[in-house]
Parts: structure tokens; C-alpha cells; sequence
């Protein structure tokens, strides 16, 4: 499997999809192959979601007056424009911090890629839906589509990516049960992951 992971897969492999689903709690799962560029964020720093666009539609904590903190770093990989009202955000969070990664490894990945390699990460996701919420300090109001993938396997694979300004292909399997959005929400990711990635800021005038 580390083997197959190390490539790009290019189709949905039964292989791989029973192996990790055997892992996963019984429920019902839509497998996705994605490529994202990853860039590595931390909190409270520059580009951070929870500092930025999170404030700008529900305000900070209204008990610490702060932003969220997510507590760990995390990659963006791509949003995208869905109509005037709505916007997706999609993110990849490591189950271990980047720091404990093997630098050797990481190092590896980053000469695979420098040679055209793609590799495959593989991840259990969401997809939720969160509706803009009355804030004094709120400055933009729409809603947000969060794709979260939580990694199984690729740690490594992701940063080295990230510090190397490379693509990988990220395997995702969408835990529909789990996720806020209904099932006509789920059909539209495959278009919506198909447009240019496109910022909230840089949307064209309606």
C-alpha cells in the first residue's frame, strides 16, 4: 500500500479504498481524487482562516474577544466562488503537528517531486455548512462551505509539498454522515472542485 501511495493513483483503487475503510466507523462515504497545491498556515498568523475570513462573518469570541483557535497548523488548498451568497474553503489537518514529521523523509518527497513525482495522500473528510450569524463586528456575510480532510497518511507527502510549492493527489472519502450538508450539496463538489480557485476578495462584480 505504501508503495501504490507513493504514485499517483489514477483511478479509485478497491485496493486502497478497503484498507482505509476498514479503519473508518461503519457509515456511508463518498471517495473523491483531488490534487491540491498545500500551503502550510499557522494560527494567528497570515493567511490564517479562523484570524480572517471567520472573523469577517461571525466577529471573534464573544466571551474572549479573540479569533478561534484551531490549535494546530494546517494546510489551505483551494477555494472557490459558489454564487453571490456562498463560498468554499477547503483545508487539510495533519493528526500530528509538521514538527513531528522525519525531516529526512520530508526531504525525499521534496526530490520525488523535483523529478515530476505526484504522490497520494489519503483522508477522511467533511463537508459543512455554516449560515452568516448577526454580529455587530461582522464585515461579510455569506455562507461557508468548509471542506475539512483530516489525513490518514501523507503527512510527510503534504509538507513536503507545501515547502516546495508542488501538487499532490489527495484521496478523500467524504463521511456523508458526518458532514453538514445534504446530498445535493455532495453532487455539486465534483463541478465546484473543477472551477479556478478563486478567493472571496478576488469574486467577479454581480
Amino acid at each position: 500500500m505504501q508503495e501504490l501511495l507513493a504514485g499517483q493513483v489514477s483511478v479509485l483503487d478497491d485496493g486502497i479504498l478497503v484498507a482505509f475503510g476498514s479503519l473508518l466507523p461503519e457509515g456511508e462515504y463518498l471517495p473523491l481524487l483531488l490534487r491540491v497545491e498545500p500551503r502550510l498556515v499557522t494560527p494567528g498568523q497570515d493567511g490564517d482562516y479562523f484570524s480572517n475570513e471567520q472573523v469577517a462573518t461571525w466577529g471573534p469570541d464573544q466571551f474572549w474577544g479573540l479569533p478561534e483557535h484551531p490549535r494546530t497548523p494546517y494546510y489551505r488548498t483551494f477555494e472557490t466562488v459558489i454564487d453571490e451568497t456562498a463560498h468554499l474553503y477547503e483545508f487539510v489537518v495533519p493528526m500530528v503537528p509538521p514538527l513531528w514529521n522525519d525531516r529526512d523523509r520530508v526531504a525525499e518527497y521534496v526530490e520525488w517531486m523535483g523529478q515530476g513525482m505526484v504522490p497520494t495522500a489519503v483522508a477522511v473528510s467533511t463537508l459543512d455548512l455554516c449560515q452568516p450569524a448577526l454580529s455587530p463586528q461582522a464585515t461579510d456575510e455569506y455562507e461557508h462551505w468548509g471542506l475539512t480532510h483530516f489525513l490518514l497518511d501523507g503527512h510527510h507527502k503534504l509538507e513536503a509539498a507545501a515547502s516546495a510549492g508542488r501538487t499532490v493527489q489527495l484521496l478523500s472519502l467524504l463521511a456523508l454522515d458526518e458532514s453538514l450538508s445534504s446530498p445535493d450539496d455532495h453532487r455539486r463538489l465534483g463541478a465546484l472542485r473543477s472551477q479556478s480557485s478563486l478567493s472571496r476578495a478576488a469574486r467577479p462584480p454581480h
